[in-house]
């Protein structure tokens, strides 16, 4: 049996008008998803805007999550470039009592899979008590994790390091280890995954289809016929024409402003593009109004 399964969400980081955390609009957020069909959320992760937001920022979140309902469903997204700041989030989300973690190696330089696993062996060398995902996503880490590497660290730290996040989908098809979480990061490979010995996803779009997300993971543990998963793909394909943080920002925004705010570089969609999202997906019968049912 895998350590986490289901849907998670990417959640998304709700900002105000100067551009700082919305701490309890982004709370608020993450709990809504959950109440739409996630079995939890993971706050910081690339989808959360985490490169952008500030430590201090991340730092009060994290002190505020233990005053939610949902506390036992939260992910902690503490990939930093930083080991230090890696390592002392962790801690500050420790002593919340937070012990889940997904974990990107840092950005920007270039690394072998041995300079990973030394990576990953600082934290636990610092945090023998944790639970980490790795997080595998070559477009933004600029690394790509390699199954050899993966099944390195696992037999390593066989109670550390208890799953991966597959964005990369190099591994998803791959990787066969007990008690091992594997959650590509696309609503396009659910199923697929299911069929093949996959835990679930974690994905930036289950934001807003965490119903029919759901919907696909509950009909494949029954055993039930499939209704929902041509359009799942279908409305994650319409998002993935675009940037995902712009394109889930300008979706949301329609239902409330507060999703107009997002940091520099990033942008809402142009007119033109918002415009071509939402015809496409009011052709898949998919608009704000229906999240909960779509």
């Amino acid at each position: 049996m895998s350590k986490i399964k289901g849907i998670y969400a990417a959640s998304l980081s709700v900002l105000k008008k100067d551009l700082s955390l919305d701490i309890d609009n982004t709370i608020k957020h993450a709990e809504n998803v959950i109440d739409f069909g996630c079995h939890g959320v993971v706050f910081f992760g690339s989808t959360g805007q985490a490169q952008l937001i500030s430590l201090p920022e991340k730092i009060q979140l994290i002190n505020n999550l233990p005053n939610s309902k949902y506390r036992d469903k939260f992910i902690i997204g503490t990939g930093l470039n930083s080991l230090v700041d890696t390592i002392n989030l962790m801690k500050i989300s420790k002593s919340m009592n937070f012990d889940k973690f997904l974990i990107m190696p840092p950005a920007y330089y270039k690394y072998s899979d041995k300079e990973v696993v030394n990576f990953y062996s600082k934290i636990i060398d610092q945090i023998n008590e944790c639970q980490i995902i790795l997080y595998n996503f070559e477009k933004l880490s600029g690394y790509k994790f390699s199954v050899e590497c993966v099944e390195e660290l696992v037999s390593k730290f066989p109670n550390q390091i208890i799953g991966v996040k597959d964005s990369s989908y190099n591994l998803y098809e791959k990787l066969k280890i007990s008690n091992f979480s594997v959650m590509p990061g696309s609503e396009s490979k659910l199923l697929k995954g299911l069929e093949i010995g996959c835990s679930g996803i974690i994905t930036a779009t289950t934001n807003v289809t965490a119903s029919l997300a759901r919907e696909v993971f509950d009909s494949f543990t029954n055993k039930s016929p499939q209704h929902s998963n041509q359009k799942l793909c279908e409305v994650r394909s319409s998002f993935e024409k675009y940037n995902l943080i712009s394109g889930l920002h300008t979706f949301m925004s329609q239902n409330n402003k507060i999703f107009e705010n997002i940091l520099p570089p990033l942008r809402l969609l142009s007119d033109n593009e918002k415009n071509e999202l939402l015809l496409n997906l009011k052709k898949l019968n998919f608009n704000i109004e229906n999240l909960r049912a779509a």
